[in-house]
């Protein structure tokens, strides 16, 4: 999966990329389950179901994204 020895080999463009897809990983996860657990949201904002759907959804592709970044970096170690 991550190898520290791969991740030296890199170009400095795919090092950043990794990275990068990292981020935004990390991003969505933490967005989606802001949107979920956050109880009193200010008035005018989506229903809390509505909330609790986009929530999830930001959750399965945070996971998606992940999936994608690992499986991309196993393709560069051919």
């Amino acid at each position: 999966m991550f190898n520290l020895n791969t991740f030296k080999q890199k170009s400095p463009k795919q090092r950043f990329l990794f990275i990068y897809g990292l981020i935004i990983f990390v991003l969505y996860l933490a967005i989606g389950a802001a949107l979920i657990l956050w109880k009193d949201m200010p008035a005018g904002m989506l229903a809390r179901k509505y909330r609790i759907m986009l929530g999830v959804l930001l959750l399965v592709y945070a996971t998606f994204r992940f999936y994608r970044v690992i499986k991309q970096e196993d393709n560069y170690t051919e």
